[in-house]
């Protein structure tokens, strides 16, 4: 369950990042490999911030890694920061913004990811998403 404050006796165990990659009206979602935790559910470029990383570089990194995208940090948009809460762990989740100029070729990793598609935010709804991915579709879209 995603939260807009910090919940009482929230523990962060770690930070993650992802970002609307926007292309023509649409967002870029990534099915996940069936080895990776949630797998087979489509999900926005993501990852954990690492050691001594701030959370632009990280969202940075995740999307060259992820799409084969470099960004620059001028056009990254931060749209929220919300507190979630598992059963298992709690953690912060940073919810970056970019819209492309100009067409990008998607490469992604097949280790990682099996497919990719360019969606409109109801159409990524009726999608099977990674959890809480649907609430920070709406949060994001204001739907």
């Amino acid at each position: 369950m995603i939260y807009l404050e910090k919940p009482e006796k929230f523990s962060s165990k770690f930070e993650i990042v992802s970002c609307f990659l926007e292309q023509d009206g649409k967002f870029l979602i990534l099915l996940r490999q069936d080895s990776k935790p949630q797998g087979n559910t489509w999900g926005v470029p993501a990852g954990k911030i690492e050691n001594d990383e701030s959370a632009s570089d990280a969202i940075l990194r995740e999307l060259e890694e992820e799409t084969g995208y470099r960004a620059t940090r001028n056009k990254l948009q931060l749209s929220n920061t919300v507190f979630v809460r598992y059963p298992e762990y709690d953690f912060v989740y940073h919810i970056y913004f970019l819209r492309l100029t100009s067409s990008h070729d998607v490469i992604i990793d097949p280790k990682a990811h099996k497919d990719f598609q360019w969606v409109s935010p109801q159409e990524a709804l009726d999608k099977t998403l990674i959890p809480d991915l649907g609430a920070c579709i709406k949060l994001h879209y204001k739907l």
